[in-house]
């Protein structure tokens, strides 16, 4: 059957997106135009590009300290994570290719943050596309392209069904990535991946910490004497500060994914009450956080087991 596939946001859980392209294939569907906001734009860029196989092996392989490093940490003003590292492994996997050239219709979805508008895009160099639609505003730059300043496609539109249904295909699939709870506890031992042995002890909850020891020691200047810095062993950088822990139980980048979950996951609701793919795959939010990108194989297992669930129901 002729797919047009949509991938929604949410951070690492659109590992899952590839799960549920696995299966589909192992069903011997074909995917006819695909279109995605964040992640999803990722990994749709991927396969209509046909390089997600060699992303997949990539995701995989990642351990926690690396994910860190491929974020590419940045002192601007705009965004603190830069991603040049990963954009250079994307450049290596795709080349220079353009939209308007690849095999299977494409739509990246971003927002253009000075004109507060949504932008499609479906033309010029993919890997900018990719990266300017996940690029969650505060925490990764944003990037201009043909004059508009864009981040995150899932401010305005998580799940972009609408490119999906101008193309002429057999059936629409929406993946989403904001499902309700299905039983999945984060607390139970196997809901996270065991610790490389060279990552033990470091976990995403921690990630504040990590960025701090990566900054350069900028002393902070005591108001009371601007000539004396204070004790070295107790000062800190201005970001540091900024990132450090609002709560014992829940860290600042912690607060921002689920906040970044729930109004997501409002707007996808009602973008796609007028919109509704035929068949939709809910992926629940509890299958892990949103910068959890080093649980790659996990996730893309829980995205083909509840595909392939979905699909079974109704008989795709």
């Amino acid at each position: 059957m002729k797919i047009a596939l949509v991938l929604g946001s949410g951070g690492a859980r659109g590992y899952a997106h590839i799960g549920v392209i696995e299966e589909l294939h192992a069903r011997g569907h074909e995917v006819v135009a695909v279109s995605g906001s964040s992640m999803g734009a990722l990994v749709a860029g991927l396969l209509a590009a046909g390089a997600l196989d060699d992303y997949t092996r990539f995701a995989k392989e990642l351990s926690r300290k690396e994910v860190l490093r491929y974020a590419d940490v940045t002192l601007s003003s705009r965004g603190f994570l830069r991603a040049g590292k990963l954009m250079s492994v994307l450049e290596d996997m795709v080349g220079d290719v353009r939209i308007e050239d690849l095999p299977i219709p494409y739509t990246a979805v971003a927002t253009d943050i000075e004109r507060r508008r949504e932008v499609w895009l479906r033309e010029g160099l993919l890997v900018p596309a990719m990266r300017a639609s996940f690029s969650i505003p505060t925490v990764f730059t944003p990037v201009r392209i043909d004059g508009r300043l864009l981040v995150d496609g899932g401010v305005l539109n998580p799940l972009p069904m609408e490119p999906a249904l101008q193309e002429h295909a057999e059936l629409s699939i929406g993946v989403s990535l904001f499902g309700r709870r299905l039983g999945l506890d984060p607390s139970s031992p196997d809901h996270g991946a065991s610790a490389d042995k060279d990552d033990a002890g470091w976990r995403w909850p921690n990630l504040t910490q990590s960025v701090r020891n990566l900054l350069p020691p900028l002393p902070l200047t005591n108001r009371a004497n601007p000539g004396h810095s204070g004790d070295p062993d107790t000062n800190t950088t201005l970001l540091q500060n900024a990132l450090r822990r609002q709560d014992t139980n829940m860290s600042a980048f912690t607060m921002m994914s689920t906040t970044l979950d729930i109004m997501q996951g409002q707007i996808e609701q009602g973008r796609t009450a007028m919109n509704r793919p035929d068949v939709a795959v809910s992926i629940p939010t509890e299958t892990c956080e949103v910068f959890d990108f080093h649980e790659a194989e996990r996730v893309i297992e829980v995205g083909r087991s509840i595909a392939r669930d979905t699909f079974d129901r109704v008989g795709l």
